[in-house]
């Protein structure tokens, strides 16, 4: 997250007739980013579709930026070091695709508050890996799951105690900060469904404990939709706000079988584009659209970006 500029108080003559101010929204929603997640792509959450082929696709589907995702065995994983970095780099802008951010699933796995010593100092060595390839490939977020109570999708997963997750959290983010602060990453919390941060102001609490410009949020508007509202959040985290991705998801369903296409959900779209527009917030929005549909998965993608332009107005 980019450090809060200091605000010079000038007095000013109270006769002076100024012109009034333009609407942020309109200037905010000029420089979003229009983004999809390489999750979303036919072999993006198995890591079998070459990182290469996701930036073709995603230009070709009308997309301005791509978020990668480092995995244990993809095609973009925790080996790639900073040559191969900068030819993909290379191909994004010959492609005319951005590389905003860079997202990972290895945090299930092993975080930096696991239960496990090994798996945390583990953790750390990937974190650190992670946002050195972040920097490599010109991003400036890395989408960060410090720890989880427990993981809905991996039931055999013991839970652990929420206030030792936070600890083990704090512990791990004090230790990598500063290698994000060397190459000018952030990292941004993002809210999932691993019981941790339910509320925004929770979230904005433990953020501001560290005092770091590198450390934000990443709000999904989908994930809060079964236990909130993403424009409270949004509006609450304010600057804070380092990444956002945008899914839909249908209340009555409350599983993760609820999760539909953008405008198929419950999501108030107007009221989450105006919080955007209110807080600032410049960058990426990424649709992350998992899993594809099982016949014809490229339809999604296609659906995707038609919906995106109407959200954005485009």
């Amino acid at each position: 997250m980019n450090p809060q500029p200091t605000i010079a108080i000038r007095r000013v003559d109270t006769c002076l007739r100024l012109p009034p101010p333009q609407p942020r929204e309109a200037h905010t929603l000029s420089v979003l980013l229009k983004t999809i997640n390489y999750w979303s792509f036919p072999g993006g959450l198995e890591g079998s579709l070459d990182v290469f082929r996701a930036m073709e696709l995603a230009a070709e589907n009308g997309f301005e930026a791509i978020e990668l995702c480092v995995g244990d065995g993809a095609s973009l994983n925790l080996e790639a070091n900073e040559s191969f970095c900068l030819n993909i780099r290379k191909r994004a802008d010959q492609l005319g695709v951005r590389l905003p951010s860079v997202a990972s699933g290895t945090y299930w796995s092993r975080n930096l508050a696991s239960a496990s010593a090994d798996d945390r100092e583990r953790a750390r060595h990937d974190l650190g890996r992670m946002i050195r390839i972040t920097a490599w490939l010109g991003a400036k977020t890395l989408l960060t799951i410090p720890g989880a109570v427990d993981v809905f999708f991996l039931p055999e997963r013991p839970a652990q105690g929420y206030d030792e997750v936070v600890r083990l959290a704090t512990e791990g983010l004090r230790a990598v900060l500063p290698v994000a602060e060397e190459n000018q990453v952030r990292l941004g919390i993002e809210n999932v469904w691993n019981k941790l941060f339910l509320s925004p102001t929770e979230l904005a609490s433990f953020i501001d404990g560290f005092g770091s410009p590198w450390l934000g949020a990443y709000i999904d508007v989908g994930n809060v939709l079964a236990f909130g509202y993403p424009e409270q959040w949004l509006r609450i985290l304010g600057p804070r706000v380092v990444g956002i991705h945008l899914k839909d998801y249908r209340r009555a369903v409350g599983t993760a079988d609820g999760f539909v296409d953008l405008l198929e959900g419950d999501v108030d779209w107007p009221a989450v584009k105006s919080a955007i527009g209110e807080i600032g917030y410049e960058g990426a929005v990424v649709a992350e659209m998992i899993p594809g549909y099982r016949h014809h998965p490229m339809v999604r993608i296609a659906n995707t970006s038609n919906a995106m332009d109407a959200i954005l107005g485009r």
